[in-house]
């Protein structure tokens, strides 16, 4: 496992650059013989043979438009078809949670009223948890339980449970994080639970829609074969220019999912509400179908909690869907060093889920997925690459205008995509550079996270504690 772990970086770098060179090919293949370069210098002659300052011939773009769209419906095609296997399947063995095991299963039974739990991990949360446990008790349907999971807390994050009207559940020796954490709690509270019974995973950092609790039990009573309802998260005001950043961001993911109807890629830790049910045939599986120790909900040697878990669901038949009606508000990391640490340890622990699950069905999306990022890297480097060479390499500033067509598509729609953030998002959308720079930012996370997990490097769990200095977070290892 942790040879083919190790792997993972090197094929999905490898093959975005072998998908690069390949469209590179394609194109010269399409063009017809250039002049030998007129100027002999270096920087000039490499320009020169390296870039057409002449529009792309039809052909040539008719065949790079071609590419993009068998490949965008070669993906669509195939995520349907295992989604349709999934659902219409029945392997009560393998994949006890698909839809129609479920309703096999539950047919003609009643399993009682739905309730719900919600565990809420913290450590140290005391500047934020409040806020939390206030969303959930001015619910329009008040959940039933309300668990702070108090996790080596060395702050006033359980007293302020207490006074808010929650119940502290407080861990034993935890040295696993948030994981660790949920786990001890699950024990527990699943062997009371059955299959209308629900559990609300969600951040101590994070508030609610009011709606949220009410618009997940509408979901879960209407479809009984549904396992699991995610939140579509959006990012807390402030934290100037960086913040908007992550905001816009974020407005992109939610409008992605929503175009999809719902079908989340992850169901994000932020808040999430389960079936009893599916966590626990979840901790059944570790240890045989699914990676882990046997007995946990969690998979506590996983970096990203929530993707696993995600995984997890999707490899047993899972139906999950993230709606429109439950939003929830998240923080936004304040500084660039906090923003490294959120995003390497995203990074980096998508990477070893799927060095830890392989190739299989419900894997397949987000191979591609981190395939398409690597060539999104390629591709903005060598774009960035040209520009600089061009500015050195030209005597005179020069417009093309088929340059500026597609520069003006590209605008409006990294404007559209953020319009319902407010003219503050449609603005630093607008201005194209910045984001630019933000993109590259990522790209550096990601090649980060590719080399440390080729090299095997140790990943490190980094926590970001709100502070009550200001309302700063600090990292923390």
């Amino acid at each position: 496992m942790g040879r083919w772990q190790r792997a993972v970086g090197v094929f999905v770098l490898g093959v975005a650059v072998l998908g690069s060179a390949l469209l590179v090919l394609g194109v010269a293949l399409t063009l017809t013989s250039r002049p030998q370069p007129t100027d002999h210098s270096v920087i000039v002659g490499t320009w020169q043979l390296l870039y057409n300052t002449e529009a792309p011939s039809a052909s040539t773009l008719l065949m790079a438009v071609g590419i993009g769209l068998v490949c965008a419906a070669g993906v669509g095609a195939m995520e349907r078809r295992i989604a349709n296997r999934s659902r219409r399947g029945y392997n009560p063995v393998r994949q006890p949670l698909a839809p129609r095991v479920v309703m096999t299963r539950t047919r003609g039974v009643f399993h009682g009223p739905i309730t719900v739990t919600v565990l809420i991990p913290a450590h140290n949360e005391q500047a934020c948890i409040g806020a939390t446990l206030r969303s959930l008790f001015d619910q329009s349907v008040v959940p039933d339980r309300i668990i702070v999971v108090a996790d080596n807390c060395t702050d006033d994050t359980e007293l302020i449970a207490r006074a808010a009207g929650a119940e502290v559940f407080s861990t034993v020796d935890n040295v696993h994080k948030k994981g660790g954490a949920l786990n001890q709690a699950l024990q527990q509270l699943l062997q009371q639970q059955g299959h209308n019974d629900l559990v609300l995973v969600m951040d101590a950092d994070t508030t609610i829609h009011r709606e949220f609790v009410s618009a997940g039990v509408q979901r879960m009573t209407n479809d009984r074969a549904l396992m699991a309802v995610g939140g579509l998260f959006y990012g807390e005001e402030g934290e100037g220019l960086l913040g908007q950043f992550q905001r816009n961001e974020y407005h992109r993911y939610q409008r992605d999912i929503l175009r999809r109807h719902g079908r989340p890629f992850v169901l994000t830790g932020t808040a999430t509400l389960f079936r009893s049910v599916a966590l626990q045939q979840v901790a059944a599986a570790r240890g045989r179908w699914l990676p882990g120790v046997p007995g946990d909900v969690y998979d506590t040697a996983a970096l990203t909690e929530d993707n696993e878990l995600t995984l997890a669901l999707k490899s047993m038949g899972a139906l999950m869907v993230s709606p429109q009606e439950c939003t929830v508000v998240t923080e936004v990391m304040p500084t660039w060093r906090a923003l490294w640490a959120q995003r390497l340890r995203w990074q980096r622990g998508a990477l070893e889920n799927l060095g830890a699950y392989g190739f299989r069905p419900a894997t397949f999306r987000y191979w591609v997925q981190q395939l398409g990022i690597g060539y999104g890297v390629i591709a903005l480097a060598a774009y960035l690459l040209l520009m600089l060479v061009m500015a050195v390499s030209m005597s005179s500033w020069v417009w093309f205008p088929f340059w500026l067509g597609i520069g003006l598509v590209f605008v409006l729609e990294r404007v559209v995509t953020v319009w319902r953030g407010g003219w503050r998002a449609r603005l630093l959308a607008a201005a194209i550079f910045p984001e630019l720079i933000y993109a590259m930012f990522l790209d550096l996370v990601y090649l980060k996270g590719v080399v440390d997990i080729s090299m095997r490097r140790s990943a490190q769990w980094r926590h970001l504690v709100p502070s009550t200095r200001g309302g700063r977070l600090e990292v923390s290892r």
